[in-house]
């Protein structure tokens, strides 16, 4: 009578169903993928604080001067010879870079180690013999990483806006190139997840490492260009139309450009983009993201809820 009651604290305890059991699995046979993560991302963290230091010498670097100097303006002399813009901006540049192509080695991983790997070696089949069901196994291997992504792509984020400062385009570079655009709002987050998602889906579908990640690689890489090329539509753009010739601000991105007589009069009609369009374009681009990731996550559970046992 009294086997089924020590029986049942016995299996509580088994490590397929203890409560966290899972999550821990996925660190330690991730291991080597989070300390990678974690150890980029201090290192970007720390590059970001240095070039915050370096902003006040970067911005006297590319400031109004005079020869000899008057009205308040510095020396050309001593402007030439400040340095700390070109490693300012080169750093930030590098920094924007990494962050609007992080979706790439995510999906990569994502297809290849996170689901690929595990269905090709027989990893995942092993944990849904111990308790552990394929719905809970794919829910945990998807919520981890993108806790982390959301969190570690978000901090980034915020650091640089804060090394960013007055995001001075001589500096920082226009808001509407392209990787100045993703790397400073949240579809930066946004492609991450994507990524994400996208990847677990090609490893579920091919259950191979390498072709997973050469389809992960490829369908990120088609999301990402297509996106780029039309982000311009994503929002309505504004048209400007005055007699004669005139210059757009630097800030504003340029969508079309006629020149047209009217009456005998010349008018020039300019589509463009002002700076104030750059929430509603990150608004846009990254619903249509974060709509991607959720349609790959729903086809992965489906897939596995038809295909796996």
């Amino acid at each position: 009578m009294t086997a089924p009651a020590t029986a049942a604290p016995a299996a509580a305890a088994a490590p397929g169903i203890r409560p966290g059991g899972l999550l821990r699995a996925v660190g330690r046979t991730h291991r080597a993928a989070l300390v990678l993560s974690l150890l980029a991302l201090a290192a970007a963290a720390v590059a970001l604080v240095w070039l915050h230091s370096l902003g006040d010498e970067a911005r006297a670097g590319v400031s109004a001067c005079a020869t000899p100097p008057t009205g308040g303006l510095p020396s050309c002399a001593a402007v030439d010879a400040i340095t700390a813009d070109e490693t300012y901006r080169d750093g930030l540049s590098a920094l924007a870079t990494s962050l609007s192509w992080l979706m790439f080695p995510v999906a990569a991983w994502a297809g290849g180690a996170l689901t690929g790997r595990e269905l090709e070696n027989g990893t995942a089949r092993l944990a849904w013999t111990q308790s552990v069901t394929p719905v809970r196994w794919l829910a945990v291997k998807l919520a981890a990483p993108a806790a982390l992504l959301t969190a570690g792509t978000g901090g980034l984020l915020l650091l640089n806006a804060w090394a960013r400062g007055d995001g001075n385009p001589n500096l920082a570079g226009d808001w509407h190139y392209p990787d100045v655009f993703v790397s400073t709002g949240p579809v930066a987050v946004a492609y991450a997840l994507a990524g994400l998602a996208l990847g677990a889906l090609a490893g579920l579908v091919w259950r191979r490492a390498l072709p997973a990640t050469g389809v992960a690689l490829a369908t990120s890489l088609l999301l990402h260009g297509v996106l780029e090329r039309y982000r311009e539509n994503l929002w309505p753009p504004v048209t400007r139309t005055e007699a004669g010739d005139f210059e757009l601000p630097r800030s504003a991105l340029q969508v079309a450009w006629a020149d047209s007589p009217v009456n005998g009069v010349p008018l020039t009609r300019a589509t463009f983009h002002p700076e104030s369009h750059f929430w509603p374009l990150q608004y846009v681009e990254s619903g249509l993201l974060l709509a991607v990731a959720g349609t790959a996550t729903a086809a992965a559970f489906l897939l596995l809820a038809r295909r796996l046992p």
